[in-house]
C-alpha cells in the first residue's frame, strides 16, 4: 500500500481555482478548493490563485481566515502564489492602497500592476530555475518584483524585473502557469512540498 497523497489546497476566494486545481492533480497530488479556516488544517502546501490583491485581502478577512493562513505560512506551510497571490505574500507592496493587507512571508517589495493594465497583458517564454525548458508564461496585469530580501532566490526575471522567486517555503510567480496547461512549474511546487 503506498503512502497517502499529499494534499494541497487552493484558496478558493477568487480567480483561477478549477485550473490550479486541475494542475496540481496532474502531478499526482490531492487539490481542492479551501476558503474557510477549519479546512487549513492538515494541509501539506497551499496556493493563492491570482485575482484581485485587495478584493482577495478584504474576502479572506471577511471569511476569518486571513489570520489563519499568516499563521500557516509563519509556521512553515509551503505556499505558492500567481500573480495577485505574489502580491498577498509580499511583506511590501508599492501602488497598493492605503489600507491594503498582505498575508507576507516574502521578504520582497511587490509592484502592483508594474506591467501595466489589462490591455497591456502579454505572454513570453522563459527560462526559469526548477523547470526543464522554457515556459511560456501568460501576465495579465502582472506585479514584478523591485527588491528581494538577502533569502530571496530569483527563478525567473523579464527584462531587469524578477517575475519567479522563492524563499525557502514560499514560491511565487507574476505570470499565471495553471493557464497553459503545461503543469511543469506546479511539479516544481509540488516537488517544494514532497522535499519539506
Amino acid at each position: 500500500m503506498g503512502a497517502a497523497p499529499l494534499r494541497i489546497g487552493v484558496l478558493a476566494l477568487q480567480g483561477d481555482v478549477r485550473e490550479h486545481v486541475r494542475a496540481l492533480e496532474a502531478s499526482d497530488v490531492e487539490a481542492f478548493g479551501v476558503r474557510r479556516p477549519r479546512e487549513l488544517d492538515g494541509l501539506d502546501g497551499l496556493v493563492l490563485p491570482g485575482g484581485e490583491s485587495t478584493t482577495i485581502a478584504k474576502l479572506a478577512r471577511h471569511f476569518e481566515v486571513l489570520e489563519p493562513l499568516r499563521a500557516c505560512i509563519r509556521e512553515g506551510l509551503p505556499t505558492f502564489g500567481t500573480c495577485a497571490g505574489m502580491i498577498l505574500l509580499a511583506d511590501r507592496i508599492v501602488d497598493g492602497t492605503a489600507d491594503q493587507e498582505t498575508i507576507g512571508g516574502l521578504d520582497v517589495t511587490v509592484r502592483r500592476n508594474a506591467f501595466g493594465r489589462q490591455v497591456d497583458s502579454f505572454e513570453a517564454d522563459l527560462e526559469m530555475i526548477g523547470v526543464d525548458g522554457s515556459v511560456h508564461a501568460v501576465f495579465i496585469r502582472a506585479p514584478w518584483v523591485e527588491q528581494v530580501g538577502d533569502g530571496v532566490k530569483i527563478l525567473a526575471a523579464v527584462g531587469e524585473h524578477p517575475v519567479a522567486i522563492r524563499q525557502g517555503h514560499l514560491m511565487a510567480t507574476s505570470f499565471h502557469p495553471e493557464i497553459d496547461g503545461d503543469g511543469r512549474v506546479h511539479g516544481a511546487f509540488v516537488d517544494l512540498v514532497r522535499g519539506r
